[in-house]
């Protein structure tokens, strides 16, 4: 049976240093960002299309799960000068080879750009079987000037919560995987970011989590990651 791939939503632009950053959702948990001659794809599986999208100067890999790490995907997309930035997890289950090992905690530059590895992990005990603590990042990018924080699969764990200046987040709410879309708009109070997308929202309904921030200094940005 062939995979059915999800049309392209519209694309973001945000004002930043140097030029607009472009914000494309493709599916779920992947996505494109571009500023100047940086092109990131983040999680990029073979369910979202990227026909027509510019090739990735980085990949980003949050986790080893199927929605996120898919081998032959990156092989398609990768480079001969693409950076690819992972866990150990994700380079030793994939293979990837020349990958930019990063582990929770620890920041790196790659082509100029600051990578922060931020822990993302289940709290609540009927998940911790799905993402253990040290296995997987989320990631703060720091590019044109802006922070930009994709948390992967996790719940509103302490070190989220902590985040600092912040001005575009992508945040998860499905079950039993991550969190309800209610946690998610608590989480989010806490480290207030100036633009959130909730994705990785598989089966929930996000306008519940834009109801829970209406009111706050929070632009939120609802879009169909799932369409058709």
């Amino acid at each position: 049976m062939p995979i059915l791939l999800a049309a392209i939503p519209p694309a973001d632009k945000i004002a930043a240093t140097g030029g607009d950053i472009t914000i494309q959702p493709l599916s779920h948990a992947t996505l494109q960002i571009v500023h100047a001659a940086h092109v990131i794809d983040v999680d990029p599986v073979g369910q979202a299309d990227f026909s027509g999208l510019p090739a990735p100067t980085l990949i980003l890999i949050t986790d080893i799960h199927s929605d996120h790490m898919d081998a032959a995907t990156i092989a398609k997309l990768r480079q001969p000068a693409t950076k690819v930035v992972a866990p150990q997890a994700v380079v030793t289950a994939a293979k990837l080879e020349g990958a930019i090992v990063i582990a929770n905690g620890e920041t790196k530059t790659v082509d100029g750009m600051s990578i922060e590895a931020v822990p993302m992990y289940n709290l609540t005990a009927e998940r911790l079987q799905y993402h253990a603590k040290g296995r997987g990042n989320g990631y703060v990018v720091t590019i044109g000037g802006k922070r930009i924080y994709i948390a992967g699969d996790t719940e509103g764990i302490p070190e989220m919560r902590a985040l600092k200046n912040i001005d575009v987040a992508f945040i998860p709410m499905n079950l039993p995987y991550t969190m309800t879309p209610a946690d998610a708009a608590d989480a989010v109070k806490a480290f207030s970011p100036k633009i959130v997308y909730p994705y990785h929202y598989r089966g929930q309904d996000p306008a519940v989590f834009a109801a829970a921030l209406k009111g706050l200094p929070i632009d939120v940005r609802l879009r169909d990651w799932y369409a058709k």
